[in-house]
């Protein structure tokens, strides 16, 4: 019977503690995300709405299109196997995704507990049994020391702070803010993992065809310097002209180091990108040529790149916490009320125990603190005005980057056109030294240097090539790289309702 009424008298409190708390407000500012931006494109002047073309490897034409989806593997618009077992296998493997993961579970978990500490009344219960044994002679009583006895004591407590001006719910807004920036860390580090991997595997294959181009070009100096010579010792070349091949033999040797050099460094690179050591296992080779440079580029209008760059997100996320922390700012100039009962027994193992309760608030108010706690407010909405500064400036970078890809994406094709056209240029001057030579009109120092020439512009055509297959790499890292539609984002990796919603 003394339980039933234990239990009742709990209950009561328990129903009292929720009404109270159900009766408290919010104060401090309510967030609202950031407008759209009014902005409709990202340069100043109309962009041609196709680039120009030219024959051979990354010469076709790339055309804008405006779309607000873009594909989660994009680098698979490249066609290429190995690329796409580059980027898989360091999604599988990077270190750094994993610490980001990690650190993502640390706030989540941290908005639970932080949940779970302040929503809910904190329950206790605590019970002891110790063993007594009573020495009558000791005061005075003639009669025998009854048998030994255990004294019992068993009680259940319960606190709960009320949050009536909302405080702790402030709290676990910025700390859901600060998991939210979390997820959108995570989500930047995948995209810009996928496209440093895939960038080095484009530069790796650049430096492939650039260092053989060398070699080939070392080989023909080599041939011009013996002939030079050859001709100097048969009085029709002056040692000037000897010279002269020595330098430039001298040159072309001395750049090939630095080509290797970058390729070496590359490749480690892309092993530790990939979350293996450089000495692990040689990197696959990728042929600047295997690559297919996608066509149909996608544009995304400025109002939906705001929702789709994970480092915006990012920003306006700290600008949600910001706002939330002013609030908790706020309530801390309110007072706070906390609310405690506890109830139990006391006993013996041969007396039956009594109930024991007790049921009490208390109550915690600021009365002068020297302005403290003004100042924490003000602090907290200067940082407010930063967040929300820091987030004005990571638009206009990232729409910064949007032009300058475009711009890139338009000169660079252009670019290559002209070297196309030198290449070939020099490919049809060669063709006609060597029907020259053969005939006997031109000597066969004239034919190698109409070869050199030839190397020399394929050379220059080279980079070209390797610039038009970075920019569209820029390109769908500036515009977010269509995380949206990836696997781990719909399996629950990241909350599909936070992204979208606040």
């Amino acid at each position: 019977m003394q339980r039933s009424v234990s239990c009742k008298t709990t209950t009561r409190v328990l129903i009292a503690m929720t009404l109270l708390a159900t009766a408290g407000c919010t104060v401090g500012p309510k967030y609202h995300p950031p407008s759209a931006p009014s902005v409709t494109t990202y340069t100043p002047r109309p962009l041609p709405t196709e680039t120009v073309s030219s024959p051979g490897p990354a010469g076709d034409p790339q055309h804008f299109l405006v779309a607000d989806d873009l594909p989660a593997d994009w680098w698979t618009l490249f066609h290429s196997t190995e690329l796409d077992s580059m980027v898989r296998e360091a999604l599988n493997n990077s270190p750094t995704l994993a610490a980001e993961a990690a650190r993502l579970r640390q706030a989540q978990e941290e908005v639970r507990a932080r949940i779970g500490a302040t929503r809910y009344p904190t329950i206790g219960g605590n019970a002891s049994v110790v063993g007594q044994q009573l020495d009558l002679a000791a005061y005075g009583i003639p009669f025998p020391n009854p048998s030994p006895f255990a004294l019992l004591n068993g009680s259940v407590g319960f606190s709960y702070a009320l949050d009536l001006f909302g405080a702790n719910r402030r709290l676990i807004e910025s700390l859901r803010a600060q998991a939210e920036y979390q997820q959108w860390q995570l989500e930047g580090g995948r995209l810009m993992l996928e496209g440093n991997v895939v960038a080095a595997a484009i530069r790796q294959a650049s430096l492939h065809s650039q260092i053989s181009l060398r070699e080939q070009l070392i080989v023909l100096q080599r041939k011009e310097l013996q002939i030079t010579e050859e001709r100097n010792r048969a009085g029709g070349a002056s040692d000037n002209d000897v010279r002269s091949q020595n330098i430039l033999l001298a040159e072309a040797e001395a750049s090939l180091p630095p080509l290797r050099q970058q390729l070496d460094v590359v490749n480690d690179e892309l092993a530790v990108l990939m979350g293996r050591p450089p000495a692990d296992s040689p990197i696959r080779e990728i042929a600047l040529q295997s690559l297919q440079l996608p066509r149909d580029l996608p544009l995304t209008l400025p109002s939906s790149l705001v929702r789709q760059r994970p480092d915006i997100r990012a920003a306006e996320s700290l600008l949600h916490q910001a706002s939330a922390n002013v609030g908790v700012a706020v309530a801390n100039r309110y007072p706070q009320i906390t609310l405690s009962a506890s109830g139990g027994a006391l006993g013996t193992s041969f007396v039956s125990g009594g109930e024991i309760w007790n049921v009490g608030a208390g109550l915690a108010a600021p009365l002068y603190n020297g302005g403290a706690l003004k100042a924490e407010q003000r602090k907290a909405q200067a940082g407010y005005d930063e967040a929300a500064s820091e987030y004005r400036q990571t638009v206009l970078q990232a729409f910064q980057q949007v032009a300058d890809t475009l711009y890139a994406i338009q000169n660079d094709a252009q670019t290559l056109q002209s070297r196309t056209e030198a290449a070939e240029q020099a490919a049809a001057s060669y063709k006609a030294s060597v029907q020259r030579y053969h005939a006997g009109g031109a000597s066969q120092l004239a034919l190698l240097e109409a070869e050199r020439r030839q190397l020399e512009t394929e050379l220059d055509r080279t980079g070209s090539v390797a610039n038009r297959y970075l920019d569209s790499v820029t390109l769908y890292q500036a515009l977010g790289g269509g995380w949206w539609n990836s696997h781990s984002f719909a399996s629950g990796s990241t909350s599909k309702a936070t992204a979208t919603t606040h």
